[in-house]
């Protein structure tokens, strides 16, 4: 019998598949994509240009990444040219909030974050 426990995965086990998923959702361009796309469907140059200075190659990693692990869904329309637009589903809805409060989190703490660092690099050269 499993418990609920090891259907959940051992963070600190270094073999654990969780630590994927950790590296995925902490990644800074799938934080910047989900957030964008938490305003509802975007098309790819949408997301490109709300992220900013992101190559299309990588933006486009990681989107491909986002849909194979359910995240968001992708949608082509036949039209000429073919329109394709990229939307959250229900489990990458679900990470909006989590992902909402780090980005909060980092913007209200990166002026004392950035004092930190000043004093560091100032006590240690």
């Amino acid at each position: 019998m499993v418990t609920n426990a090891e259907e959940r995965g051992d963070l600190f086990d270094p073999d654990c598949p969780t630590r994927l998923i950790l590296d995925r959702i902490g990644d800074k361009w799938t934080v910047l994509a989900i957030l964008l796309l938490s305003d509802g469907p975007l098309r790819f140059t949408a997301l490109r240009d709300g992220i900013g200075r992101v190559a299309p190659k990588v933006l486009t990693q990681t989107l491909r990444r986002l849909e194979r692990d359910g995240l968001i869904s992708r949608e082509i329309f036949a039209e000429v040219p073919p329109r394709v637009v990229y939307t959250l589903t229900p489990m990458g809805e679900s990470l909006i909030k989590p992902i909402q409060a780090v980005s909060d989190w980092a913007e209200q703490h990166l002026p004392a974050i950035s004092a930190a660092q000043n004093d560091y690099d100032l006590n240690t050269a």
